[in-house]
């Protein structure tokens, strides 16, 4: 399809208006009760950075291709590179406080840092998969997932891990725990599994779809999220008993409905969508409706992380880091 010489320009002018945003300009968009401002933080890598967590407003970091790992201790204001020991693609990053986290990657690589990133041990665990989500509840409870099913288990703070029973064998993205004994994970082929017993045993969720699902998340014990490729949105408000297709339409400027990358909600009402060709959807009211997704980066995002429910950052290709702020 060729796209007219118009929407280039407009294109063109709505790239412009982001750069002027990271350089103390601002994008705004209404909202119920709050506005939102974008700024393009400069991260000094053209990595391409898969996953971003910030513990609070101040102490983040990110991951991705080539070992990369980033941290900022001033909100994102400057990002600087900290070494890895790896050249391995980096896909998850999970600290649980602003000392202890672990970084998981390709090839079963897994690592811990207990001085909040400024250096990392790796950690031999008994697969070669790839790692694709680490999450822990707590300090001392923790999960990894990733390919062909694997599950990874630890009950002492990461210095040990156990495989789980999956009962699968499709490539599973992503992991959300409400606390130590009941969580859900999401991977391909539609596969939802559910826990409430600490992973002692894993149940299949039907979602009736065959979609790549790469990401969970859940706003309490009842309502949860999973998204994936070609728009692919699945709400649940009895945790996960049945599940109910919400597919964001295409919308009145795309050409192909969007692969969801990442789904954060802040509070029950607030909750943020990121995805290929820097793609933004928000909902203030609890998913009832979503935002016209927009275009918020020359580049697909991957990684989304809220401090607070004022702000949050997002990653993606080409060492792309958005900050997303909100003012009332």
């Amino acid at each position: 399809m060729v796209i007219p010489s118009s929407v280039i320009r407009i294109r063109s002018c709505l790239l412009s208006m982001l750069l002027l945003a990271a350089l103390g300009g601002a994008q705004a968009a209404a909202s119920n009760e709050t506005a939102l401002s974008l700024a393009i933080q400069a991260s000094t890598t053209k990595s391409t950075l898969l996953s971003i967590q910030f513990v609070t407003p101040q102490h983040g970091w990110a991951v991705g291709s080539g070992g990369t790992i980033l941290k900022t201790i001033d909100g994102g204001k400057k990002w600087r590179r900290v070494p890895s020991g790896t050249t391995a693609l980096l896909m998850s990053v999970f600290f649980a406080d602003s000392s202890n986290g672990w970084v998981t990657g390709a090839g079963g690589w897994l690592g811990r840092t207990t001085n909040g990133g400024e250096s990392w041990s790796q950690q031999v665990v008994e697969t070669q998969q790839p790692l694709y989500a680490v999450s822990f509840p707590s300090p001392n409870i923790g999960w990894i997932v990733g390919g062909t099913g694997t599950i990874l288990h630890t009950a002492d703070g990461g210095r040990h891990w156990k495989e789980q029973i999956s009962g699968t064998t499709a490539a599973l993205y992503a992991a959300h725990f409400l606390d130590e004994e009941r969580g859900t994970i999401a991977g391909a082929l539609g596969t939802v599994l559910f826990t409430s017993n600490g992973g002692a045993t894993w149940t299949p969720q039907v979602t009736q779809s065959a979609a790549t699902l790469f990401d969970v998340f859940f706003t309490d014990a009842a309502t949860g999220w999973v998204v994936g490729n070609a728009g692919a949105l699945f709400q649940t408000t009895n945790g996960g008993a049945g599940w109910v297709d919400q597919t964001l339409p295409c919308g009145n400027t795309c050409t192909k409905l969007t692969d969801l990358l990442k789904v954060r909600f802040t509070n029950r009402q607030e909750g943020w969508i990121v995805g290929e060709r820097g793609t933004l959807y928000r909902t203030t009211d609890a998913g009832l409706t979503w935002s016209e997704g927009k275009s918020i980066a020359p580049a697909s995002l991957f990684g989304l992380s809220f401090p607070d429910a004022m702000q949050g950052w997002a990653s993606g290709e080409n060492g792309t880091i958005v900050h997303l702020q909100m003012t009332r």
